[in-house]
């Protein structure tokens, strides 16, 4: 994909294209406050770059029946969703429907090397399956800051050996196309709003809890991402006084207290004082705990396993809490690994929000599980490379 669009006008009609799928003249022209005249030429010239094609005639509106048109169906984005455990890769169309995905387990402190080695041979693997001859651009999600204009990780606390490196720079220079890279946070945030829960809400929170923890912050539509990059890293908010040492240097951060890997140390050390004997004979079978094994201990009915997630919950809910009385958000959205211990983390964060923030920013305010699990990540990375290229070069 060589071509960019020439104006703003252009930028919007493509936007909307991608959002909303193949549309008419005359509808695009009911969505943007162009004459006539002038919707036609921006239209055409969109056609004569490629970047959208004739899609048939257009249901009648009396008079004269319009054309369709729609994004180039040719067109293919790469989303790249890098956790701390495992990675998601994915090709979607320009409309981000997603046409191919694979997840992988992979340690992302075995450093960017290692890690874009393996995430190339997924990419390379999505494209040998028919998918894609080529891709037009890629948005890549790690887990930690990001200075987001040069697309680099900064200081990121559970990454070793990311600091600095040129993301966005080293892998489009592999993949022969335009890369942006961003937090994980951020584009689960785009992802649940383009295609999730958070489809018609303009400001909401995205808090994803997974081996850390991050907030994605979304002000009138648009992801808020800070001076330097840093916006939303609550999991090093202090959540408990003179509390258990953190990898960012700190104590009693919420991350150090409540996340995947905190999970998985109070289960394992509950485990091996007896406490659960569901959670003990877990850790005998396997070796180790992960939150998955706390999630089915609770579903199970084991005290140990449902108190380890409510203390959670009512932790990470105590610093949403503050969060909402000072954002005021439409939306709370909770995504991330540690989701699949449900509706009792979901019951103990919606408690102390409710409880501690103010009634007049919790009396209409909804906290939800997000809806798309971990394609969220890579539709979120398909979204923001797609927000870059149809914008003016």
């Amino acid at each position: 994909m060589t071509a960019r669009p020439a104006n703003a006008h252009q930028a919007r009609l493509l936007r909307l294209l991608r959002d909303g799928g193949p549309n008419s003249r005359a509808q695009l022209g009911d969505q943007v406050d162009l004459s006539r005249s002038k919707l036609a030429v921006e239209v055409d010239r969109l056609l004569e770059t490629r970047l959208v094609v004739a899609d048939g005639l257009a249901a009648s509106r009396g008079g004269r029946r319009s054309h369709n048109v729609r994004l180039n169906p040719h067109l293919r984005f790469l989303g790249v969703d890098i956790g701390a455990t495992s990675v998601d890769v994915a090709v979607t169309n320009a409309e981000l429907e997603i046409l191919g995905h694979i997840n992988q387990p992979m340690d992302v402190r075995e450093g960017p090397v290692a890690v874009f080695e393996q995430v190339l041979a997924m990419a390379a693997k999505l494209k040998a399956s028919g998918l894609a001859e080529g891709f037009d651009g890629a948005g890549i999600g790690v887990p930690g800051p990001v200075r987001f204009p040069e697309g680099v990780p900064v200081a990121p606390p559970i990454m070793p050996g990311w600091d600095g490196f040129p993301v966005r720079e080293a892998l489009s220079q592999e993949l022969g196309c335009p890369v942006m890279v961003d937090n994980d946070v951020n584009l689960m945030a785009m992802g649940e709003q383009h295609a999730g829960v958070a489809r018609t809400v303009a400001d909401f929170l995205c808090v994803k809890i997974g081996t850390g923890i991050g907030c994605g912050i979304v002000v009138g539509g648009e992801v808020y991402r800070g001076t330097t990059g840093s916006a939303g890293d609550i999991g090093h908010i202090q959540a408990v006084p003179d509390g258990r040492p953190c990898a960012c240097g700190n104590r009693g951060c919420l991350e150090a207290h409540f996340s995947g890997a905190a999970l998985a140390r109070d289960a394992t050390e509950a485990a091996q004082q007896r406490l659960s004997v569901e959670l003990a004979s877990r850790l005998e079978a396997n070796g180790t705990l992960s939150a998955v094994d706390v999630a089915a201990a609770a579903a199970a009915g084991d005290a140990t396993a449902l108190d380890l997630i409510r203390e959670g919950g009512n932790r990470t809910g105590q610093v949403i809490a503050g969060l909402v009385s000072f954002f005021n958000p439409g939306l709370v959205v909770i995504g991330g690994g540690v989701t699949g211990l449900g509706h009792t983390l979901l019951a103990a964060i919606r408690t102390q929000v409710y409880r501690q923030s103010l009634p007049l920013a919790t009396g209409n305010l909804p906290i939800v599980l997000g809806e798309l699990g971990p394609t969220a990540g890579v539709i979120g990375a398909a979204r923001l490379i797609s927000d870059h290229l149809f914008s003016p070069a």
